[in-house]
């Protein structure tokens, strides 16, 4: 199969794919002492130029369960009326929870048995809503506005497309397809990531070198570019179609 880029494989870049994902056999892994930071910082959000929300977020790995946590806080507004999420998830990707809410409203989705169940609560209705889904823990969870969900799938895909040959990681071209929830929108579909390559990018005034990766809908295509040489974290979103950028901070 033809290789799409060669890239340095350190032990820091296995911890932000491995880690938070596919972790080896925990006897061949050292005991942690407490959580250990995978990533963490912001995303702002622009539509046609004008920065209209920040998203603040963590991601934590303890005793084998992968903590993502997001806050959204729009320019001008306070964080505590804006949306809030966290995902926790198993070493081998499996869903162990996800939670989100607006302050007028919230959601759970947990597994059960071989279905998705999803719990809605509104201001209206003091009994949650049921909707279940079947799909397998192992799906994404791709809610709406939390582009660090974008960054795990990310990880996801370059762990089952790339490998550590000789000191050096390399990829393969195969797009990767997965079944992924959407919470917000009780809705479930599936997307495709392919790997374009190395593209320099001019992020805030500066020219860098990074990976893209192209994530593919149904009716959306989105451009992610990654670092290759700082964890693989996701530095910039294009969505074109909607004259909006998201940028690290």
């Amino acid at each position: 199969m033809t290789l799409m880029a060669r890239i340095q494989w350190g032990t820091v870049a296995v911890l932000a794919c491995a880690a938070l994902l596919y972790a080896g056999d925990k006897k061949d892994r050292p005991k942690q002492a407490g959580p250990q930071e995978v990533d963490s910082g912001s995303f702002g959000v622009f539509v046609r130029g004008q920065r209209v929300v920040t998203e603040a977020f963590s991601v934590q790995q303890d005793n084998g369960i992968s903590v993502v946590k997001s806050q959204l806080k729009e320019t001008g507004g306070s964080a505590s009326s804006g949306q809030r999420s966290e995902l926790q998830m198993t070493d081998s990707g499996e869903l162990v929870r996800y939670e989100w809410s607006d302050g007028s409203g919230s959601l759970v989705v947990t597994p059960n048995n071989e279905f998705l169940l999803e719990k809605i609560t509104t201001a209206a209705s003091s009994k949650p809503a049921e909707q279940p889904f079947l799909m397998p823990s192992t799906s994404a969870i791709l809610d709406n506005n939390f582009f660090i969900h974008r960054e795990v799938l990310a990880w996801r895909y370059l762990k089952t497309n790339c490998s550590s040959e000789s000191g050096e990681f390399r990829c393969k071209k195969d797009p990767g397809e997965y079944g992924v929830l959407v919470p917000q929108d009780r809705t479930s579909m599936r997307v495709r990531l392919e790997l374009v390559g190395r593209e320099k990018v001019t992020i805030r005034g500066t020219e860098r070198e990074l990976l893209r990766l192209n994530l593919l809908g149904e009716s959306f295509s989105w451009a992610l570019w990654v670092d290759d040489k700082d964890q693989f974290k996701l530095m910039r979103v294009l969505i074109a179609d909607a004259n909006t950028e998201v940028v690290r901070d």
